[in-house]
């Protein structure tokens, strides 16, 4: 048995270990609630831990081992190995004081996708804000913060970029709406260098950028932004991210998969092609 070393952190360790335990679990025909019961806990419980949601302790995962038998030492090592990494806090652990909960299993999955396609509809997507648009964004939904944690959630988004330079970067492919790229956010300077920006993205190899113009009125994305996260590995399914504001749904069934992508084909299908971002880009930094 390999088992793949995603470089995610623990949401997406816990998410790869939990597939594979289902695999073992529905190989012997076992039920859930029969697996819950071997390591005292209940149905739904093996279900949050086979999703990834919670996680492992190294005791369960072998008792869940010898129930499924699995008995080669070999085996047995590799996913106790990966119970224990999936227990190891990631980079942004760090920032655990300003990180709600339901960002961190983002920041995770971000940092192990192969693919990230994203639309959005208000802001220039987080991964290619400039430190001072980062910064303004940050501010108008964090009025009431002090400073310093301004300062630590900006940090938090910039060290988030260090994934595009990486020798494994994932693919970025944004659709980003016109109205993102003409809303004044931190006044004029910001967002003349906030576009310039962009127009230097479209330069990098692993960057997608299209604009959604005005002119095609209505599209299939009206409910707003979303992400699809997509990874290497072949046991982990595509995930749709869509943040809340106090809250983010994580969506991972393939319907609402399918769903989502689908809305995203269209929206790369009737926004400007790739090869007329920059243009488009460098017509709104004139007129900015």
């Amino acid at each position: 048995m390999e088992t793949a070393q995603p470089a995610g952190g623990p949401t997406v360790l816990r998410r790869l270990l939990g597939a594979q335990l289902r695999r073992l679990r529905e190989r012997q025909g076992i039920t859930r609630e029969e697996a819950g019961y071997a390591i005292r806990a209940s149905g739904s419980k093996m279900s949050r831990l086979e999703l990834g949601r919670v996680g492992f302790k190294e005791r369960d995962v072998a008792d869940l081992l010898t129930l499924y038998g699995v008995t080669d030492d070999t085996d047995r090592d590799t996913l106790l190995g990966l119970a224990q990494d999936a227990n190891s806090p990631g980079w942004w652990h760090r920032y655990g004081d300003v990180l709600p909960g339901w960002f961190e299993t983002y920041v995770g999955l971000e940092e192990a996708a192969a693919l990230v396609r994203t639309y959005e509809v208000q802001f220039i997507p987080g991964l290619l804000q400039t430190e001072e648009y980062a910064r303004a964004v940050i501010s108008l939904g964090n009025s009431a913060s002090p400073p310093e944690e301004i300062e630590q959630r900006v940090s938090l988004r910039t060290t988030r970029q260090k994934l595009l330079t990486r020798g494994d970067a994932p693919r970025l492919w944004a659709v980003v709406d016109e109205a993102a790229l003409r809303r004044p956010i931190g006044g004029r300077d910001v967002m003349r260098g906030q576009i310039q920006r962009l127009i230097e993205a479209t330069k990098l190899p692993g960057v997608i950028l299209q604009v959604l113009p005005f002119r095609v009125g209505g599209h299939t994305a009206e409910a707003g932004a979303f992400t699809i996260l997509r990874f290497p590995e072949s046991d982990l399914p595509d995930v749709v991210y869509v943040e809340q504001l106090t809250s983010a749904l994580y969506l991972d069934r393939r319907d609402d998969v399918d769903a989502y992508m689908e809305a995203m084909e269209r929206l790369c299908v009737v926004s400007a092609p790739p090869d007329n971002t920059a243009e488009i880009l460098s017509r709104i930094l004139q007129e900015t």
